[in-house]
């Protein structure tokens, strides 16, 4: 697999949102992208920012972050764990902006520590355009690769500047050298506070443009331009709703076998005997991020995916196949097993495979556990909530089961509906091998 963070960059290189619905209506982002925002509330652009910040953040791509509107307590308080990333630069153009340098947002530059790992950067001229450019531009030449900027917000930058022409100005010239640098940029704008005249001189020099409106309590995202891509979804409203970072789409929700990531993800992972916890530290996210793929709260992002999959043992394709397949498998040869890891028990104690490889709508479950000779097992290895069976194929095993100890030898049969074993033992000199199944 190719390491993200060394690969070349050019202008044809796929840049992701973190909203794969979105990154379907547009044909990608590219390095070089500057995507305008038209916002019609003034509040909707802000998740579709936090998502495009959380992909970069997980792909190790260092983010600039320029701030007219916020306080940076205030900033920090809307981005949350996303400020706690070392390469986070945010730019505050606030404090001496519409802040006019009062000690009431000075005070918390006199903290003894920041309560994030960001840099923040203030900008004692932020009236100034040529200032502002400087000071972005140093930033980004002490980093490395394709950077990512968001720019909060145009219609800020036009109040403190007073004027749309001076704010054209320095649109007109920070775009095309933010192309040339390999950067990807969002830049918000009130679509209210501008004249048609000011939006349309934008459009023209912006690579992507998206309306984003509020109609009737309905929310709905247009692709207005996308240059150089297929164009197909352009002036085509799509509505969506949000719920905290999730953006779902209405057309997304409704068609049909669409992708039950979720599900799927669950299946595998109980299969493999490990728990949320154990997902999520090998792939370095949080349990509660687990949590929220499994329940189809969030998509993950495609690094998380690919490490999900390498994780899990299994072609990351595979992970995204539709809910509903076109044919019924009813043959699984050996080539269709899949490894079940136990992470949580002593390297070569057990091992298994789940026979009928990536079937996770199957009402029956077949694995084949393997407990080396004299192995004790300080739990049951299957974490599953139903009926269970197994039949001991070779060797002698031993299960405790609230406090009883159970011989089990080859031919004998283990039926389990709701307990649950405290140990497993191979009491002999061979590997016990168990077929064990179980029924959802």
């Amino acid at each position: 697999m190719t390491n993200p963070i060394s690969t070349p960059f050019n202008a044809t290189q796929s840049v992701f949102t973190g909203i794969p619905f979105l990154d379907s209506l547009l044909g990608d982002l590219f390095i070089g992208d500057n995507v305008i925002w038209y916002d019609d509330a003034g509040s909707l652009a802000s998740v579709f920012c936090l998502n495009f910040m959380q992909t970069s953040q997980s792909l190790n791509k260092d983010i600039i972050y320029v701030c007219f509107d916020r306080s940076p307590r205030n900033l920090l308080d809307k981005l949350g764990p996303l400020a706690d990333n070392s390469r986070l630069v945010i730019i505050d153009c606030f404090t001496f902006g519409k802040g006019a340098g009062s000690p009431v947002f000075l005070g918390f530059y006199e903290q003894a520590t920041l309560p994030c790992t960001c840099r923040i950067v203030q900008v004692a001229h932020p009236e100034n355009a040529a200032t502002v450019m400087d000071v972005f531009y140093s930033v980004h030449a002490e980093l490395t690769g394709d950077v990512r900027f968001i720019f909060e917000s145009l219609t800020g930058m036009q109040e403190l500047w007073e004027g749309e022409d001076q704010l054209l100005n320095f649109y007109a010239h920070s775009c095309p050298r933010l192309y040339e640098l390999n950067t990807v940029a969002y830049w918000i704008i009130e679509k209210k506070a501008h004249s048609s005249r000011f939006r349309a001189q934008i459009n023209q020099i912006a690579q992507v443009v998206i309306d984003l409106s509020v109609k009737r309590g309905k929310t709905s995202l247009t692709v207005v331009k996308a240059e150089k891509r297929h164009g197909e979804h352009l002036h085509q409203p799509q509505d969506y709703y949000t719920r905290e970072m999730q953006v779902v789409f209405d057309a997304e929700a409704h068609v049909h076998g669409r992708i039950e990531l979720g599900m799927r993800l669950k299946e595998l992972r109980i299969r493999r005997g490990m728990s949320q916890t154990d997902l999520a530290r090998q792939i370095g996210v949080t349990p509660s991020t687990i949590s929220q793929v499994e329940n189809n709260l969030i998509y993950p992002s495609l690094p998380a995916l690919l490490k999900m999959a390498e994780i899990l043992n299994i072609p990351a394709g595979q992970l995204l196949q539709d809910a509903v397949s076109p044919a019924r498998k009813i043959h699984f040869t050996a080539g269709n097993a899949t490894e079940i890891k136990f992470s949580d028990q002593p390297g070569n104690t057990i091992a298994g495979w789940h026979l009928t490889g990536l079937k996770p709508d199957a009402k029956i479950q077949i694995h084949l556990i393997e407990i080396q000779s004299k192995a004790r097992i300080s739990r049951h290895f299957m974490m599953h909530k139903g009926d269970e069976t197994g039949y001991l194929l070779s060797g002698e095993l031993q299960m405790t089961l609230n406090t009883v100890v159970h011989s089990i030898s080859p031919g004998d049969v283990v039926y389990l509906e709701k307990e649950t074993p405290s140990q497993w033992k191979n009491t002999g000199t061979e590997i016990a091998r168990l077929l064990w199944m179980t029924a959802s």
